[in-house]
């Protein structure tokens, strides 16, 4: 997992690293923002520049964390089980995000191990150019996101771009995948939520009527419930079943 999450920063990482090359400093500017010239044609920029362009890709990590990993998918069916539950604030938000986290890092690890052996190794070997190690990197991101993406909402939104039928998944923008990506996310994430949600309401229905037949109107069904449905949920392992079935529903 340590490996994983060191690679994933590494990913970020390269994506703020300029080209390299023997350099010669052309035209003005401030002494911290000055943009070099090499003498092979490739520029690269100040240090100053580098932790700017760092920053800013860390800015936008958590939007890069919902729009193309399984993150989105995986806390709202987390969310949908809790409140199925009827258990309120437990697990806390703080522990179903560490759990989101590290199961997203737990399906991303084969994209994310072909990453870092097909493009980051290379590049920081001096085998290969950050532009042509981004390059790869996005493609093998792409067929990740093309994988899990239902065809009926790629095809909705390629429509609307005006693009016709792509001919195969290299041909695909990213403006067409990565809202695709997410609506088929929301799509299955409630599908299966539904899915769990249905025992806890047969059983929410069965007290109320027995509390309804008793005369007890005084006595929340979902107080009487809840024992029954922690009982249902430790017998069948909800946990391992759940969260191993979100697993499987991913294609790497």
């Amino acid at each position: 997992m340590t490996s994983v999450i060191v690679r994933l920063f590494g990913i970020i990482f390269l994506c703020s690293i300029p080209l390299g090359g023997a350099f010669a400093q052309v035209g003005g500017g401030l002494p911290a923002l000055n943009v070099l010239v090499g003498n092979d044609g490739g520029t690269t920029y100040s240090l100053s520049l580098q932790i700017l362009a760092l920053m800013t890709v860390l800015t936008i990590l958590p939007s890069f964390l919902l729009g193309i990993t399984a993150f989105t998918r995986i806390i709202i069916i987390l969310s949908i089980l809790r409140q199925a539950m009827g258990t309120q604030q437990t697990p806390p938000n703080q522990v179903l995000i560490s759990i989101a986290l590290f199961l997203t890092f737990y399906v991303m690890a084969p994209t994310f191990e072909e990453i870092y052996s097909t493009t980051i190794s290379p590049y920081l070997a001096g085998e290969l150019s950050a532009v042509a190690a981004i390059e790869g990197s996005a493609n093998i991101m792409r067929g990740f996101l093309i994988l899990n993406t239902r065809e009926a909402e790629l095809a909705m939104f390629a429509e609307m771009a005006g693009d016709a039928p792509y001919a195969s998944n290299e041909d695909v923008p990213y403006a067409v995948l990565l809202p695709a990506f997410i609506t088929s996310e929301l799509k299955t994430a409630f599908q299966i939520g539904f899915l769990l949600f249905l025992p806890f309401l047969v059983i929410d229905l069965v007290i109320a009527s027995i509390l309804m037949s008793l005369g007890m109107m005084m006595l929340s069904p979902m107080l009487v419930a809840l024992p029954f449905k922690l009982l249902l949920f430790v017998l069948v392992d909800g946990w391992a079943m759940t969260i191993g079935s979100i697993a499987s529903t991913y294609v790497n």
